[in-house]
């Protein structure tokens, strides 16, 4: 299927009004601890290495890590259908419990369309000298969304990403 063949039909399926329902849990044992792997949430020089531009170039990144606070990445699709095509995360964070716990609402827009809305918590478990880190995404993913099985393994490379920041 050519490129141009692929869009026309992902464009189609985003005109049908659905939304798929998805739970997924990414859990993770870190050499270090928890107040460690928390800095790398906290920190937005740190979040923005192992976050921000993980796929592609951030072109924009900012950060107001506290209860009520927004972050917001936003890149451009280098390859693929949507070669060229902004896509956009907006965050809002619900609870922050330093190197415990910190749960955030978030949404991805293609473009000016948003594909999905979720909400996680991340908790941080000390375990020995290091951490055990669960991440639990409850997802809705709108017509033309990446789905969540797509998006699931999109988190599993950034979580391991994040390990690499957090040492």
């Amino acid at each position: 299927m050519t490129a141009v063949a692929e869009r026309e039909e992902l464009e189609t399926a985003m005109t049908k009004p659905t939304v798929t329902h998805a739970t997924y849990v990414i859990e993770r044992n870190y050499p270090v601890s928890p107040a460690r792997t928390f800095a790398a949430f906290a920190d937005p020089e740190k979040k923005r290495r192992w976050f921000a531009g993980a796929h592609s170039p951030a072109g924009e990144f900012e950060m107001d890590f506290r209860v009520g606070g927004r972050e917001r990445t936003r890149s451009v699709i280098e390859g693929g259908p949507y070669k060229g095509t902004p896509l956009t995360n907006e965050t809002v964070y619900q609870d922050i419990v330093p190197d415990k716990r910190v749960v955030f609402a978030y949404s991805m827009l293609l473009g000016d369309r948003r594909i999905s809305a979720s909400l996680v918590t991340v908790e941080l478990i000390p375990k020995g000298e290091g951490t055990t880190l669960i991440f639990t995404d409850q997802g809705a993913y709108f017509e033309g969304a990446d789905g969540p099985a797509m998006r699931q393994h999109g988190w599993e490379q950034l979580i391991d990403r994040l390990e690499t920041e957090a040492r």
